[in-house]
């Protein structure tokens, strides 16, 4: 954890000033934080003997962003609800916890949080005299691997059980540098973060995490007071830090309502003005050849204020963002019908989901349920491969080989006489509007598929399955709904296939140029 030391408040001690948050009315007066960013070099994250201040390195309270001088120093004010978190540079660690929480940020609440079901933060007291963040140095270099989780939502230890035999464990070689849960990290119970938390620690890399609806306390009556156990488990809500040549914008996009007739909260996609603050000093600072990622819980067309966030994005030529919490995967592009005004459209990614549609579906062999996607994807997580400014997104669904990218659907068996008349869908996981999808029989040509905006059938026909075993006796939660697939591809079969026992190919060319392959065998009956 971070050591509050008192030498560095010696060097520079000032009497408090009073400010007010300029948009937020709820803050009280304030007084000035004063610390020291520096090179930890025995480990100890205590500024001692050996170690050396490091000038140039921007510390935020969630409003002001500063930098540290040429003796690493900085100033900033801070109420009595307040975080204070230095901004990770290129080329250096924050501490880890025991969990591989990266700790890059001090609570200042000397009252603690107000009372709720689930804990909050202690009371911190006074404001310590010096407000220190150690760093060390690392190498990161311009080609990495980020994993993305989308929810990984469990109600429970059974499910964070699931968790670890369904993904964490086919990831514990990993070679990606980092990892990021895109919200929704529980279900509603939030003394379940840890037990997660200890489990995604095994992969033995830095874990990020974005706050999503599931992981507030339901009971607050402010957004201010909403995210009281997030703070005390993660830290702040939104955040940025560098990692190699990325620049990563963490966004809290839940907006927390209380009814005051009824006194019931809801929440809204929504960033609100002040982060809208912080986000705009945060990208003025990034050059405009720098990639900026932004990861946010709800998807980006869903956030009601985006169209503040787009006036601060759209001119920059480098520029992506990632979501969550509708449980189905998609590649979206963000186009001028929506009001984007850039010269291009914004590539927005609502991530694959851990937990599938919500662990639901049938258990397999391992008591684990298929909780297949309402799209017809399989559930699973995604690695994002960065190079400069160029990114690729992989899918990968649980439990399956790499090679698993599709899902072909077409019949056993059929007519010679009929193959003309019968479709073949291809749900291809990871595809967009930008992927070309093609078949071919045997050693036929190949023809194109025509992209297609409809349920998946074959999902289809597990949930009507399912749910007519429901009607009888079992004992597994029912699947969602299914809803239009935004990957999905439909041909017939040609005329002239002969009969026999012969392969359906598909390969799919994604925007980058990447090519995919998918095999199913038929028979072709006379």
């Amino acid at each position: 954890m971070l050591r509050f030391t008192t030498g560095f408040a010696a060097l520079s001690l000032l009497c408090g000033i009073i400010t007010v948050w300029a948009n937020d009315s709820s803050a009280t007066s304030s007084t000035l934080a004063r610390g020291l960013v520096f090179h930890d070099a025995n480990g100890n994250e205590t500024y001692d003997a050996g170690d050396r201040p490091l000038p140039g390195v921007r510390v935020s309270n969630g409003h002001q962003i500063v930098t540290t001088d040429g003796n690493g120093q900085y100033e900033l004010p801070v109420d009595d609800d307040t975080i204070l978190f230095v901004i990770k540079p290129r080329g250096w660690r924050t501490p880890l916890n025991e969990e591989n929480l990266p700790r890059f940020f001090y609570i200042h609440k000397p009252h603690g949080s107000p009372a709720s079901k689930f804990a909050g933060v202690e009371p911190t007291g006074p404001l310590p005299e010096s407000v220190d963040f150690p760093l060390t140095p690392q190498s990161e270099p311009e080609q990495f691997k980020a994993i993305l989780f989308g929810d990984t939502q469990p109600r429970d230890q059974k499910e964070v059980d699931w968790i670890a035999h369904d993904v964490v464990e086919e990831l514990m070689d990993t070679d990606a540098s980092l990892g990021v849960t895109l919200g929704d990290i529980v279900f509603d119970d939030l003394d379940v973060m840890q037990p997660l938390n200890k489990t995604i620690a095994l992969l033995g890399i830095p874990w990020y995490n974005v706050i999503g609806n599931h992981d507030i306390n339901l009971d607050a009556q402010t957004r201010r007071h909403v995210n009281e156990t997030f703070e005390r488990v993660y830290g702040p809500s939104y955040y940025s830090f560098d990692y190699g040549p990325v620049h990563f914008l963490v966004l809290d996009n839940i907006e927390w309502k209380v009814d005051p007739a009824t006194g019931k909260g809801g929440y809204n996609g929504g960033i609100g003005e002040e982060q809208l603050v912080f986000i705009k000093t945060d990208l003025a600072q990034i050059p405009e050849d720098q990639l900026v990622v932004l990861m946010m819980h709800i998807p980006l067309t869903d956030t009601q204020d985006r169209h503040g966030l787009y006036r601060l994005i759209e001119q920059r030529p480098f520029c992506i963002s990632i979501s969550g919490h509708t449980h189905h995967h998609e590649h979206v592009w963000i186009k001028h019908e929506d009001g984007w005004r850039g010269p291009k459209p914004h590539h927005h990614i609502i991530n694959v989901t851990v937990c599938g549609s919500w662990w639901s579906g049938a258990p397999d062999e391992r008591g684990i349920p298929h909780t297949t996607m309402a799209d017809g994807a399989p559930n699973g997580y995604s690695i994002m491969s960065f190079n400069g400014t160029d990114y690729a997104l992989d899918f990968y669904a649980a439990g399956r080989s790499p090679g698993y990218q599709m899902e072909i659907d077409a019949p056993e068996a059929v007519k010679q006489s009929q193959t003309a008349d019968t479709a073949v869908f291809v749900n291809v996981f990871n595809g967009s509007e930008k992927t070309a999808v093609e078949m071919r029989v045997g050693n036929g040509d190949w023809q194109a598929m025509e992209k297609t905006f409809i349920v998946d059938p074959k999902f289809q026909r597990t949930f009507d399955r399912e749910a007519a075993l429901l009607e009888v006796k079992a004992d597994w939660r029912k699947l969602p709904k299914p809803k239009a697939s935004s990957h999905l591809w439909r041909a017939n079969l040609p005329a002239d296939v002969p009969a026999g026992t012969d392969r359906i190919q598909i390969r799919a060319t994604d925007e980058r140029g990447r090519v995919f392959h998918g095999e199913r065998i038929i028979r072709v009956d006379e």
